[in-house]
């Protein structure tokens, strides 16, 4: 696991001061993120790229997000697949995230790590697991835009839409008008499905999807191309292989 956190000399100023969640004994807010599950779906890793590089800045909001949440990153689930120039599954010719509901050790080793290492901080008294955000690619759709679960619990269901609307007010190539919630019967084996049925009403699980190829900015109509600077891509290259990242 490679661990960067605030205690990283390079993020250490004169103002530095640790969280409340960094303190012995208390209780971490975690945001965990997944990327590159499907290895054709390249764009994920640019985004997921671009989180990383802001959150380990001096951006002031990034400051802030680092002393009050935990961020675990797993950027690419499916290394050998990417390896290989695969579109959709692994080296053994699995779809990944079609089996969170009882991964293998053997024929899914990452996944069945990230679900161990989920259900571990899921018991743990002491983690509040916020949000659990997987990362994909669209090849059809323009946009970003996310999938969310149904609850039979109104107030739930109506709670899991604000951060899609959050995003939709805030990222100009976001649309909620492209965003959905449903429990598809194909998709109970994804990550976003199993978790959003296995953790309680204090947690978010959302499928993040970003265009392959371009948006349109609401107003308009004319297609915008996605670029790397579009896609929030750092000038480092993606992460290689199944490394975790936490940000402290």
């Amino acid at each position: 696991m490679a661990l960067l956190s605030s205690y990283s000399p390079w993020m250490i100023d004169e103002d530095f001061h640790f969280g409340e969640n960094l303190r012995e004994g208390a209780e971490q807010k975690v945001v965990f993120i997944t990327g590159r599950v499907h290895p054709g779906e390249t764009p994920s890793s640019f985004v997921c790229q671009g989180i990383i590089d802001f959150l380990v800045s001096q951006h002031p909001i990034a400051r802030v997000l680092r002393e009050h949440l935990v961020f675990k990153i797993a950027p690419m689930l499916n290394p050998d697949g990417v390896y290989l120039g695969n579109y959709r599954c692994s080296l053994m010719g699995f779809d990944l995230n079609r089996h969170w509901l009882d991964p293998s050790p053997w024929a899914h080793p990452t996944l069945h790590g990230v679900k161990q290492l989920i259900v571990q901080m899921y018991n743990d008294p002491k983690t509040s697991l916020e949000f659990y955000i997987d990362i994909h690619a669209h090849s059809t759709m323009m946009n970003g835009f996310m999938y969310g679960n149904i609850f039979e619990d109104e107030e739930r269901f109506q709670r899991q839409a604000i951060f899609p609307k959050l995003l939709c007010q805030n990222a100009e190539d976001f649309s909620y008008s492209s965003t959905s919630f449903n429990r598809d019967a194909v998709k109970a084996g994804t990550g976003r499905r199993f978790l959003g049925g296995l953790l309680d009403h204090t947690s978010y699980c959302y499928t993040l999807e970003v265009s392959f190829y371009s948006y349109i900015i609401g107003g308009t109509t004319a297609a915008v191309p996605y670029t790397e600077e579009a896609c929030i891509l750092g000038r480092s290259p993606p992460s290689p292989g199944p490394v975790f990242i936490q940000l402290r």
